[in-house]
């Protein structure tokens, strides 16, 4: 495809007026740094003294990441808190993409009828909003604290992140080749598993891949806010329990390396499909 470029009367090249996007996506960055740099000025600084902290924040990092051990726990019961964060994550991304394949059937507006589209829509649009901690805590009222109230917190807002990703890709699929199929009367299932989901399971994969990435991190955070057990637990007590810099930098090491590994991974299946 040859690009057009089009001149003004003075043989200038023509620049064409922003539209409505590009505005308020300006608008947002202009107003996220007025915002930012108000924030600097409202603050209470109030007992802070630059000259002590400066100091004391390089050398915590220094002992953190120069100097990382681990000092209440043991290397192997270390690793086996991964695998069960992992775990939790694993599960959780697992039950909200089977849930998310079949509720974004009915929210691709190219498979649906509107109304059933905008239900869902509206409804994954508010579940999104709250934050993933929080529909934790929600059901930690219900399921009490622990990994069972994590993963329904978890698998709530991946359901909501994962229906929209699943949608949108399903809303790319050529409709020539699903009218095709409906002419020849072929029935909804077969559509959907031999046309749409063919076209777009390498989408599926990166999506559903990243939503576990998220999880992953979300039950770190999870093991101590919820009390769920794994890593994050240990963090939690190294940090606010023994106050062990170096184990902090250890542990938190560790889930930088298994952060790695699984963009590698990921990386690799989207590659494979």
């Amino acid at each position: 495809m040859t690009a057009v470029v089009e001149y003004n009367k003075n043989g200038g090249i023509k620049v064409s007026k922003p539209n409505r996007g590009q505005r308020v996506l300006k608008g947002l960055l202009i107003g996220s740094a007025i915002f930012t740099v108000i924030g600097f000025f409202i603050m209470d600084y109030t007992g802070l003294d630059l000259s002590h902290a400066i100091p004391m924040t390089i050398d915590n990092l220094g002992q953190m990441f120069l100097s990382p051990s681990l000092n209440n726990t043991t290397w192997p019961s270390a690793l086996w808190q991964v695998t069960i964060t992992l775990s939790l994550a694993f599960l959780a991304t697992v039950l909200g993409a089977v849930i998310s394949l079949f509720l974004a059937f009915g929210t691709a507006v190219n498979l649906s009828k509107p109304w059933v589209s905008n239900t869902i829509k509206a409804f994954i649009t508010v579940v999104r909003a709250v934050p993933t901690v929080l529909w934790v805590l929600i059901f930690a009222i219900a399921a009490g604290l622990g990994a069972v109230a994590a993963v329904i917190g978890m698998v709530f807002h991946s359901v909501a992140y994962l229906v929209k990703a699943y949608s949108e890709a399903f809303e790319e699929v050529d409709e020539g080749k699903i009218e095709a199929l409906r002419a020849t009367g072929s029935s909804y299932p077969h559509i959907l598993f031999q046309v749409v989901v063919p076209q777009t399971k390498s989408f599926l994969i990166s999506w559903t891949f990243l939503r576990f990435e998220i999880n992953f991190g979300v039950a770190v955070a999870m093991g101590a806010a919820a009390g769920a057990g794994g890593i994050g637990y240990e963090l939690f007590m190294a940090s606010s329990f023994y106050y062990d810099m170096q184990e902090v930098g250890a542990i938190t090491l560790i889930i930088l390396v298994v952060a790695i590994i699984l963009e590698l991974i990921a990386n690799r299946l989207k590659v494979a499909a």
